[in-house]
């Protein structure tokens, strides 16, 4: 797929799926803004990919006051945003007896406030067949155990999404859902133990963890003309998780 002279921003950019989907527009030609919160690993991920095509923002998206750091700085450079990827996320698992304030908090600030403000500010700056995709999760339609907030996030994520496609319609934006299943990412190494990760595995029918990559393979499909009949859906790449756990 050929992205050249194309603009894209891609939240939690710095790293798993973000870093991965911006490693993957980059070789398909386009222009990448990615943001995170911690400059320094915005700066390690620039350094890995190593292009000038790669611009980073330090910006906090769970709060309005990064998503105005972003949108000013596209707004200050006169970029028009053919691809936005709302892809930052957080997980805390826990059983709800022992959830906390914080927990509900952080979750619902960083999985749902800010990838819905973050297209609200940046709605002017997309061209018009703009492509928006958003990072949910099949947790969304999953009931796992000590992930009710969690979960919470991704299914509201899902239905903002939905709304997005027919009210952006208009301007023929097409919006869609990406929900991986286990991913290899450092996310994922950062609240489960190598056991659960191994467990994760055997809830797939391929019976492995998916690569940052595959997710990165879908997201660039979505945004692309191969894509151009299809809006409002969500793309489950799962290894087959969830029609593994139903049968």
């Amino acid at each position: 797929m050929n992205f050249k002279n194309k603009n894209v921003i891609i939240t939690g950019g710095s790293s798993g799926i973000g870093f991965a989907t911006a490693r993957a527009f980059i070789n398909a030609g386009a222009e990448v803004w990615i943001t995170g919160r911690n400059a320094d690993r915005l700066q390690k991920a620039a350094e890995a990919i190593g292009s000038p095509k790669l611009n980073t923002v330090v910006s906090d998206t769970s709060h309005l006051e990064g998503i105005t750091i972003l949108e000013e700085m596209i707004a200050e450079s006169g970029t028009k945003v053919d691809v936005l990827f709302l892809n930052a996320g957080i997980a805390t698992y826990a059983p709800i007896a022992h959830i906390t304030e914080a927990d509900f908090d952080a979750q619902f600030n960083t999985n749902v406030k800010g990838p819905l403000f973050t297209l609200q500010k940046l709605l002017p700056h997309l061209v018009d067949g703009a492509a928006v995709v958003f990072t949910s999760s099949t947790v969304a339609s999953a009931s796992g155990m000590n992930s009710s907030v969690y979960s919470a996030t991704k299914g509201a994520l899902n239905k903002i999404a939905q709304v997005a496609a027919n009210e952006l319609a208009e301007r023929k934006i097409r919006v869609n859902l990406v929900s991986p299943g286990p991913t290899e990412t450092e996310g994922l190494d950062g609240v489960v133990t190598p056991e659960v990760k191994d467990y994760l595995a055997t809830v797939t029918a391929l019976q492995r963890l998916g690569s940052p990559d595959e997710i990165a393979d879908t997201v660039l499909f979505l945004a692309s003309d191969n894509a151009s009949f299809i809006t409002g859906n969500e793309f489950l790449v799962d290894g087959g998780a969830i029609n593994h756990m139903l049968k």
